[in-house]
């Protein structure tokens, strides 16, 4: 069954909030700011939005609960980020096309297995033709099953499946820092958007 996220934010069930920005992201944009318009998808309170938000030229940040928009719109600004309340398997037209960067944190692990080829094209959609995927995977969230999600397992044999036939991958690491329990079970990617492919 899919995840009621808003009941989950009403009975404050939320072990993915870790009230700071992913160490891993921070350790990133510490090296290298990352410019434009910039989209985090499955945003939650906005953690990660606001760090962006510093070197950025918009940060948005979307999420499917209202209770986390709101949550997030209630920190203070340090940029020029806000919050939308919506899906990323259904973005206004305004939203495809038109972001330099999507940032991904822990949204590709949440959402069941089936929809993460539809989660890759529509991050892919959101994005502009040169837009780059900057992204924390959560490999092993310590599930005894990889069925009992969310969050659920995924490998990096499964990510270059479905990543690479849309995306070219530019750099991976495992991050230096994580949040405590974390370390060692995250991978990060940066990938830049291949051109559409034109059938033969």
């Amino acid at each position: 069954m899919p995840t009621d996220w808003e009941a989950q934010y009403q009975k404050g069930e939320t072990p993915w909030e870790k009230g700071a920005p992913s160490p891993g992201l921070l350790d990133f944009l510490a090296m290298k700011p990352v410019r434009g318009r910039v989209l985090v998808p499955g945003c939650g309170l906005g953690h990660d939005v606001r760090a962006l938000a510093a070197s950025a030229e918009e940060a948005v940040g979307l999420d499917i609960a209202a209770s986390a928009v709101a949550a997030a719109q209630r920190f203070s600004k340090v940029g020029t980020e806000h919050y939308i309340l919506g899906d990323l398997f259904a973005l206004p037209p305004a939203m495809r096309g038109a972001f330099d960067w999507v940032f991904e944190h822990t949204c590709f692990c949440a959402i069941q297995p089936a929809q993460r080829l539809a989660y890759v094209e529509a991050v892919a959609g959101a994005l502009k033709p040169d837009g780059r995927l900057l992204a924390v995977f959560y490999l092993d969230p310590g599930n005894d099953s990889p069925d009992e999600g969310p969050p659920f397992e995924v490998s990096i044999a499964e990510l270059d499946r479905l990543f690479l036939p849309r995306f070219r991958l530019l750099r991976e690491w495992l991050p230096a820092r994580a949040y405590p329990g974390r370390e060692g079970r995250e991978w990060m990617r940066m990938m830049a958007l291949l051109p559409p492919q034109i059938p033969a």
